[in-house]
């Protein structure tokens, strides 16, 4: 189960990159279970700040503080892009690549892929290349080979973007079986259909600042801003 004090705390943070404010200042407390999404318009940072929490973006103020050593926080995450990145190797191979990475043992690692190429839907393609495989296939793979590791955090950005409605469904239910058992899960999405299906919660991002966030309903119910409100109803907003 997720480690209630695996949470995370943004203080003025800012990214800056050729001298123009791209994110912030965010101050942002995040922990607890559940789905965290990340909405808001293109260019708005959601990207920027989910490589932030990851710790895989420089910032140029402010402060990022996990609630345990940023070490011991690193090897507690995951994170899957929106363009799944797929070793040269086998199915099995990639499933393999991050357990063989902790050390454990070959029974071990035998059991868990044999597990998760099942999860996915992959058991009989196992041996075949991961990158012959279709668009939806590897992002199954993705995720597969992120939640092999029982992450407590898994961070991603836009993963039913290229998909079509049978894989981002599968890809849906995957992602719930992993917080229900416990992941915490903070996710990109332009598709308000799959916030109001999945969040727990919901930061809004326009202009690179968190102009909103909350529990999911009430800010699907009744959100504060007109620019929310806007966005919501599918109305451009810059």
């Amino acid at each position: 189960m997720v480690d209630p004090q695996m949470s995370v705390s943004l203080a003025d943070v800012v990214v800056k990159r050729r001298g123009k404010t791209v994110l912030g200042p965010i101050n942002l407390d995040l922990g607890g279970a559940g789905f965290t999404m990340v909405i808001g318009p293109n260019g708005a940072g959601k990207t920027t700040l989910l490589k932030v929490l990851h710790g895989v973006e420089r910032v140029s103020g402010g402060t990022v503080q996990w609630s345990v050593p940023d070490d011991q926080a690193r090897q507690a995450q995951a994170y899957v892009f929106q363009s799944p990145i797929m070793l040269r190797r086998s199915v099995r191979q990639n499933l393999s690549y991050p357990l063989q990475l902790l050390g454990l043992p070959k029974s071990e690692i035998t059991r868990r892929v044999d597990q998760w190429a099942g999860n996915i839907g992959l058991q009989d393609a196992l041996d075949s290349p991961a990158p012959r495989l279709s668009g939806g296939e590897k992002q199954k793979l993705a995720l597969g080979r992120a939640l092999i590791r029982q992450p407590k955090v898994l961070f991603l950005d836009e993963p039913c973007a290229n998909l079509d409605g049978r894989s981002t469904r599968e890809i849906e239910s995957l992602l719930t079986a992993a917080a229900t058992a416990g992941t915490k899960i903070i996710m990109t999405t332009h598709d308000i259909g799959q916030a109001r299906r999945l969040a727990t919660n919901i930061l809004f991002l326009l202009g690179g600042a968190l102009h909103e966030s909350g529990p999911a309903s009430e800010f699907f119910n009744s959100p504060r801003t007109s620019e929310a409100k806007a966005f919501l109803k599918g109305d451009i907003v810059e």
